[in-house]
C-alpha cells in the first residue's frame, strides 16, 4: 500500500533551543501509513540553529537563506521543493507549537475525506490548553477586518470538521495541487503572514478551508509590540514602512482588499480600522468597540446547522 508522502516545512529564525524543542515533539507524532520528511528552513539565524539541527536531528532537512527571505519566502522556498519530490501534501508548522502525537493523522484522513480543501488543525495556548486561538475568525466590517474569537474553548468546539474562511498559518495541510493550480504565497506584499492573503485567496478559487477539531497543536503566545515609546523613524517602519511587522497597517489594509467579500466591504473595513487605530492613542477607541468585548456563540453551536465536513 502507497503511503501518502507529506513534508513538514517549517521556517526559523534564531529561537534554537525552542526550534530543537519543537523537533524532539515532532519526532514522537504517529507516522502510520505517511512518508514524512521535514525541512526546517534556517533564514540567517546567527545562534547556530541550522549546525544544532544538523546534530541533532540529522534525518531533518536543513534549507539555508540569507536572512532576506522572511516566514513566507522560506516557506515557498521548502514548498517548491516538494513539488519536485512530488510530495502529496506540504503542512505549515510554526516552531513555537506543541503538537498532540496523532495531529497529522487527523489532519490527512480529514483532507483525504474532503477533496479541494485544506485543512488547519484547532490551535489551543499552551499557557491555556483549554483556550482556542486564532481558530475561525471572522470578516466583519465593523471590528475593521478579521476579527478573531477570544472566549472559544475546546468545550465550546463543534466535534466534527468545520468550514472556515480564513486558517491562520501556525497549522495548516495544504494538498500540493493547490500550489500546481493556484501558485505560492505571496512573499512581496506579505513576507511575514502567510495566511493573510493565502487562505483566503484559495477559498476564492473554489477550495474549502476546514478546520479538524481533533487534531490539536499547542501555541505560544503571541508577542506583542508597543509603538508608543519609539522615535519618529521607528514608529514609522513599524507603522508603514517595514511589512514584516505585526503593527505595519499597509499589511492590514491590503489583508482586507484580498480577504473582504466585495471591495465595498474592503474600503468600509479599512476606513473604520484606520479611524480605530489613530483613536487609540486619545482613548477614544472604546466607543467603536473591539473585538475582545464582542459577544461570541459558542461555535459548536454556530456550526450545528451547517456542518462543514464529511
Amino acid at each position: 500500500m502507497k503511503q501518502i508522502h507529506v513534508e513538514i516545512v517549517t521556517p526559523v529564525h534564531n529561537r534554537r533551543e525552542l526550534t530543537l524543542q519543537f523537533l524532539k515533539n515532532l519526532s514522537r507524532i504517529d507516522k502510520t501509513g505517511l512518508k514524512v520528511h521535514v525541512i526546517v528552513v534556517d533564514d540567517g539565524s546567527t545562534d547556530g540553529t541550522g549546525e544544532a539541527i544538523g546534530r541533532e536531528f540529522p534525518e531533518t532537512e536543513v534549507l539555508r537563506g540569507d536572512g532576506s527571505w522572511w516566514f513566507v519566502g522560506s516557506a515557498n522556498r521548502a514548498i517548491e521543493l516538494a513539488l519536485k519530490r512530488n510530495a502529496d501534501y506540504v503542512l505549515l508548522l510554526v516552531n513555537d507549537t506543541i503538537v498532540d502525537q496523532r495531529f497529522l493523522q487527523f489532519m490527512v484522513e480529514c483532507s483525504e475525506a474532503n477533496p479541494r480543501s485544506a485543512i488547519g488543525s484547532l490551535l489551543l495556548l499552551w499557557d491555556a490548553p483549554h483556550r482556542v486561538f486564532q481558530v475561525a475568525p471572522k470578516f466583519e466590517v465593523w471590528n475593521g477586518g478579521w476579527r478573531h474569537l477570544y472566549c472559544q474553548t475546546i468545550w465550546t468546539m463543534p466535534k466534527a470538521a468545520f468550514e472556515v474562511d480564513f486558517i491562520a498559518g501556525n497549522c495548516i495541510l495544504f494538498p500540493t495541487e493547490i500550489f500546481r493550480e493556484i501558485g505560492l504565497m505571496d512573499e512581496k506584499r506579505f513576507p511575514q503572514y502567510a495566511d493573510a492573503e493565502f487562505t483566503p485567496r484559495i477559498k476564492k478559487r473554489g477550495w474549502r478551508l476546514l478546520i479538524e477539531p481533533r487534531a490539536r497543536v499547542f501555541n505560544m503566545p503571541n508577542e506583542t509590540t508597543s509603538v508608543g515609546k519609539m522615535t519618529l523613524g521607528k514608529a514609522y517602519q513599524a507603522l508603514w514602512g517595514d511589512l514584516t511587522r505585526q503593527t505595519n497597517i499597509r499589511t492590514k489594509l491590503m489583508m482586507n482588499w484580498i480577504a473582504a467579500p466585495t471591495r465595498f466591504h474592503a474600503v468600509a473595513a479599512s476606513l473604520i480600522y484606520v479611524m480605530r487605530f489613530f483613536s487609540k492613542p486619545f482613548g477614544f477607541n472604546k466607543k467603536w468597540g473591539t473585538a475582545e468585548w464582542t459577544r461570541e456563540k459558542p461555535l459548536a453551536e454556530e456550526y450545528a446547522a451547517k456542518p462543514g465536513a464529511r
